[in-house]
């Protein structure tokens, strides 16, 4: 359940939810696909790189079992993850936006992983691969702009392996009285001119990102979502202050058949 201040912090967002339509965020992402790993870089100080880094020392891939990496962009945790299985781990990348792919296979090329990287166009909510099958399925900032988050989380259960993890990485709200009242007005007021700046689009994409983060659950809150699709052990990492946070969980075994 949200606190009082969760409430409120949401109206500030907007109070109306955004819009996360598959057209809208397949064409939004489109449209900032050029600049978008410049931005992520500076609008973090580089911290990203070392959240992706984070992610892969704590819930690491086994050689030789596949990773998933859902909503993966521009492929920088798919490529961090084929970096942290030394390439015995065959790694697959999933997006609904071709322009992001498109960049994301030639850093595939550019890092010489195009045989244990591969980059696939579909959408989270609909995934063309086999149940039971990765070893770690995993997010980076992409679950929040799935336009409906259950179905999702379901996917990405359904296609671990019984005694998989599911990793989410993923902007959340820093709780301290200064540190939050800072990060909201970053957060609301500075980030979406600097983003616009850089990377002029008509979807407003840098003001869609903190009313999104902001609407979207975190905390207590998430590890309850999981929790309802069936995952278990239940942990979650706050990163640089609770900026953003790493949520994992694990698919059941099976028990035997009786």
């Amino acid at each position: 359940m949200a606190t009082g201040t969760e409430s409120s912090e949401r109206l500030e967002a907007g109070g109306i939810p955004v819009d996360k339509s598959s057209r809208r965020v397949r064409s939004m992402f489109a449209s900032i696909a050029g600049k978008y790993d410049l931005l992520n870089h500076l609008l973090s100080l580089n911290i990203d790189r070392l959240w992706r880094r984070f992610t892969t020392r704590t819930v690491p891939p086994e050689p030789g079992v596949p990773v998933l990496d859902c909503c993966t962009g521009t492929a920088d945790l798919a490529l961090a993850y084929d970096r942290a299985g030394r390439g015995l781990s065959p790694v697959i990348g999933s997006d609904f936006c071709h322009e992001m792919l498109r960049l994301g296979n030639s850093k595939v090329r550019g890092a010489g992983a195009s045989d244990r990287v591969t980059l696939i166009e579909a959408d989270t909510q609909r995934l063309p691969l086999p149940g039971d099958t990765f070893g770690v399925v995993t997010v980076a900032f992409g679950l929040r702009n799935v336009s409906d988050t259950a179905r999702g989380i379901d996917e990405m259960v359904r296609v671990a392996r019984p005694g998989g993890k599911v990793a989410i990485l993923e902007f959340s709200r820093p709780r301290g009285p200064l540190l939050g009242r800072l990060y909201l007005f970053f957060f609301r007021r500075i980030l979406p001119r600097i983003g616009q700046a850089i990377a002029p689009n008509s979807d407003r994409a840098y003001h869609y990102l903190p009313t999104s983060v902001l609407q979207f659950p975190d905390g207590q809150e998430m590890l309850d979502l999981l929790a309802a699709r069936g995952l278990t052990e239940l942990r979650q990492h706050p990163l640089t202050f609770g900026i953003a946070t790493l949520y994992v969980g694990t698919k059941p075994r099976r028990g035997p058949r009786g």
